[in-house]
């Protein structure tokens, strides 16, 4: 039993020895024939320029024995490696040249099929692109006869073996040339064809012209402030000499009384009020010299006290021919004009209204520049409100004339009085054509209580030349209409002519 026993465990231990080195051997084969074949695919890619002898030298199928469980190892087949093998090869032996020259022909074929599509679109265009159009025609011509040039087609294109390397750098220099053409024609033709760039250009010229049409607005309207105000050299400090001269001779310019012409309401009685000595005059001669009967033609200067005694010399040195009446008063010697009857002159007190006309400030300046005349100081003065008191002003006159001191008469202006104003207010001349002088411009139409009463088409008149009949001013209570306006929170201190629009509306006589 023991020497059985014995025996059995010594046949156990050889048959366990024995596949433990099969099994290593087993191995070690398999290791040797991995890299045998490793090493042939090497030398096939090294030394051989076909890749069909690679097939020839490995025939030997890969095969792998079992594990003492019956588990497969490795398995592969003799076919499949050679494919791997044959796509390594492919890969390394492929021509570089050649690669060079698919991406070239790529280059072209794309700027071929870019410039055949604007072209496309071009014969769509009318004639002022046709010359456009030829050119992208002679591009795609360019393109197709270098491609197909029988130089490059046989030694390029048409070729098994290998590719010159000159003839390529040739082909391929004319090609980027021809290239370099097209994408220098596209940009330039971008601008016509595309159209986004088209929107946004107009966009940006639209935008460009309104700033210059702004700006040469402002400078305009600014420009003309000037040139109306401009005086020549000579008459510089004209108010100043006057005074001078009033102070050296006292006693040729005292205060001769009231005439009882400036009342008689048989008269023509005109209403001149202005700051400027000789923009007074003007006016004053020209409807003299132009007047059948001058010496029925009273004048009533209105200035303020600053230039009263330049206006009074002037007229007394150079009084009106024909016998017409001059009458020279400052807005101060009509004492009812005071802040407690007059809100503008409450108005004309107000902080903001000051900083309003004579702060200069950058929004300011980017004001509309149809509005840059109203912002003139000039209407800070009482003089630009007169017209308003008229009847108060001469309360024994029925009829009166208000001229501007930008006026010159070239006619008699009697035939005024002769007109049947039909219990009208104010008889003017009406000036509306298109947009212009409509009430839109001067009136805030979005505060409802403007909305409500006023028509934004209704046509305003010229402002420089005015005929009123006192008595129906004074029925209609224009004054009282005024002063009501002027104390409505969204009333601005601007033209005062324009009032007359907002209160004569239903009391005008074209």
């Amino acid at each position: 039993m023991a020497s059985g026993g014995l025996r059995i465990g010594r046949t156990t231990s050889t048959t366990t020895g024995s596949g433990g080195l099969k099994n290593l051997f087993t191995y070690r084969i398999f290791i040797s024939a991995m890299f045998t074949l490793l090493f042939i695919a090497t030398l096939s890619v090294l030394f051989t320029s076909n890749p069909s002898t690679v097939s020839s030298q490995t025939t030997t199928t890969i095969s792998t024995t079992t594990t003492n469980g019956g588990d497969p190892v490795i398995s592969k087949s003799n076919s499949q490696f050679q494919s791997y093998v044959h796509r390594s090869f492919l890969a390394l032996k492929s021509d570089p040249l050649k690669t060079r020259l698919d991406l070239i022909q790529k280059q072209a074929n794309d700027h071929i099929a870019l410039v055949n599509a604007y072209a496309a679109y071009a014969r769509k265009l009318k004639l002022e692109n046709s010359k456009q159009l030829r050119v992208f025609e002679d591009l795609i011509r360019n393109f197709i006869d270098l491609t197909s040039r029988p130089a490059y087609k046989s030694a390029l294109f048409e070729t098994k073996g290998s590719i010159e390397e000159d003839l390529l750098r040739q082909f391929e220099k004319e090609v980027k040339d021809r290239v370099k053409t097209a994408r220098q024609l596209i940009s330039e033709a971008k601008e016509s064809f595309d159209n986004q760039l088209k929107i946004q250009k107009l966009k940006d010229t639209i935008f460009a012209v309104n700033e210059q049409l702004t700006k040469a607005k402002k400078q305009g309207a600014f420009s003309s402030l000037i040139a109306a105000k401009s005086i020549p050299k000579s008459l510089h400090c004209l108010a100043m000499r006057l005074v001078g001269e009033r102070i050296a001779h006292p006693e040729k310019y005292m205060d001769q009384g009231g005439k009882p012409e400036f009342e008689d309401p048989n008269l023509y009685h005109y209403a001149i009020f202005s700051d400027n000595v000789i923009a007074a005059s003007v006016v004053v001669n020209s409807a003299v010299k132009n007047a059948l009967e001058p010496w029925k033609h009273v004048f009533h200067v209105v200035t303020d006290r600053m230039n009263l005694a330049a206006m009074q010399v002037w007229f007394i040195m150079r009084p009106a021919g024909g016998g017409a009446h001059v009458e020279v008063k400052a807005v101060e010697d009509y004492t009812f004009l005071n802040a407690s009857y007059v809100p503008v002159l409450r108005q004309l007190e107000s902080a903001n209204l000051l900083k309003f006309y004579f702060e200069n400030r950058a929004e300011n300046a980017t004001k509309d520049a149809n509005n840059l005349k109203f912002r003139n100081p000039k209407y800070l003065s009482m003089l630009n409100h007169l017209r308003f008191y008229l009847p108060e002003m001469y309360p024994k006159l029925h009829k009166i004339l208000f001229l501007d001191d930008d006026v010159v008469v070239q006619k008699d202006l009697t035939g005024l009085w002769k007109i049947d104003m039909d219990g009208k207010v104010n008889g003017a001349v009406e000036t509306c054509f298109g947009s212009f002088h409509r009430y839109a411009q001067y009136m805030n139409f979005s505060h409802p209580l403007i909305k409500a009463k006023f028509n934004p088409k209704a046509c305003a008149w010229a402002y420089g030349m005015n005929f009123f009949d006192l008595d129906a001013w004074r029925k209609e209570k224009s004054t009282e209409q005024y002063h009501y306006w002027q104390t409505q929170d969204f009333v601005e201190i601007g033209d005062s002519s324009t009032w007359l629009d907002y209160l004569l509306l239903n009391n005008q006589a074209s």
